[in-house]
């Protein structure tokens, strides 16, 4: 049987700020089978604004929906849709 192949998924998320909240939802991540390959985030009035490119074969739906567990998240954008096709150089 072979693998699934590998896509990246484009997540936008906003999180409260808290000590180790960036740490727990790079956690969330990796737990669930996903390698950040690309992050940009902001703290603004105690606010993260995350985008995360992530890498993996599983579920991105799967992933979205862990993340949205954490307690210091307010909103996760992750769909098929965000799928990053192309990288600019």
């Amino acid at each position: 049987m072979s693998q699934p192949t590998a896509q990246e998924y484009q997540i936008d998320c906003q999180m409260t700020s808290e000590p180790a909240a960036l740490e727990r939802l790079c956690q969330v991540v990796r737990v669930r089978g996903f390698e950040v390959t690309d992050v940009n985030a902001s703290l603004r009035d105690q606010q993260w604004r995350i985008a995360l490119t992530v890498r993996g074969s599983r579920s991105v739906e799967m992933l979205r929906k862990q993340l949205e567990k954490l307690h210091t998240v307010e909103r996760v954008i992750a769909d098929a849709a965000l799928r990053v096709t192309q990288r600019s150089a």
